[in-house]
């Protein structure tokens, strides 16, 4: 079966708890909400995300040969996600996650440093690049640090010698980098998908105009700038669209919900939408997901989505 789109990035396991306050850590026991395991990381979630909308998708990614790992490809492969391209590695732990979530939805991460979600590399993707569908993304810049900037830079110039559409997201930087080192990588670049706080950890700005200007100054041909509940702007040389957040009746956990909206962007732009339709189609499979524990749990169906979807329209 011939591949819609390939995602490149992590898969994990998360444990949620919430929701906690400030406080929790000067209390012996902390009665909470919820606490539950889900399937997470954002190329995981992605493509889980994509499958659920009826989409083929591949999967590049690692994971160690352990317990944790052949559960991830388990659920990977029951959503139908092609995972031939997943690296399986001795004497790497898979990567567990513990998510504290507040009363706000917001989440805070304890991670390991050791695990496959840091220990992704060039070499574990670069074999397979020439077998990706002809839509490519690299589902979070930044969280594995083998993946500095020259070795992505290779990565991002294999997809594009092959004539495929490149959307990149990312994460707060871990090594201090600037906009200005990823200038390089713009060239390569069609989409990039940073939140506000990510985008000003790169430009020291706040604000969001400013910021949307310097990516474009950088040589990147369009901006989709993640907003949370206020929605997403989406900007290029010659079009800027504000693009409000679809409404939903209670937040519960933010956890994916970038993910979601990067699900829902890949979706539109492989059904050849418009840049607008797409950051409504994005907005809409986000909402799915704030509204139920885990990252994907909400994103149930396609049906789901694009009866939220023709509301925005």
């Amino acid at each position: 079966m011939s591949k819609d789109i390939s995602i490149i990035g992590a898969g994990v396991i998360d444990v949620l708890a919430g929701a906690v306050d400030e406080k929790i850590f000067s209390r012996s026991s902390t009665a909470t909400d919820f606490i539950t395991s889900a399937f997470g990381g954002d190329a995981l979630n992605e493509a889980v995300a994509l499958s659920r909308l009826g989409k083929n998708v591949q999967w590049l990614s690692k994971v160690g040969d352990d317990d944790v790992g052949r559960r991830i490809l388990n659920y990977a492969e029951a959503h139908g996600i092609d995972i031939s391209r997943v690296k399986v590695q001795a004497g790497l732990d898979t990567a567990i996650n513990l998510v504290l979530v507040d009363s706000r939805g917001e989440r805070h991460f304890l991670t390991n440093p050791n695990s496959s979600l840091r220990k992704l590399s060039a070499e574990d993707i670069l074999p397979h690049v020439d077998e990706t569908a002809p839509i490519v993304s690299f589902a979070s810049m930044f969280v594995s640090p083998l993946l500095d900037i020259p070795a992505t830079e290779k990565i991002f110039s294999r997809i594009k010698s092959g004539g495929r559409i490149l959307t990149a997201d990312t994460t707060r930087p871990k090594n201090g980098e600037s906009l200005d080192d990823l200038a390089t990588l713009f060239r390569y670049v069609d989409y990039f998908l940073p939140n506000e706080s990510e985008l000003a950890a790169l430009t020291g700005s706040t604000d969001v105009d400013e910021n949307i200007s310097a990516l474009l100054a950088c040589g990147l041909k369009c901006a989709v700038v993640k907003r949370g509940g206020k929605g997403c702007v989406i900007a290029t040389k010659t079009e800027r669209h504000e693009i409000s957040a679809c409404p939903v009746e209670k937040v519960i956990d933010t956890t994916g919900a970038g993910d979601c909206f990067a699900a829902g962007f890949l979706f539109a732009l492989s059904e050849k939408m418009s840049l607008v339709e797409c950051g409504k189609f994005a907005c809409a499979v986000a909402s799915c997901s704030v509204e139920a524990v885990g990252a994907v749990t909400g994103v149930t169906s396609l049906a789901k989505v694009l009866a939220r979807y023709e509301k925005m329209r």
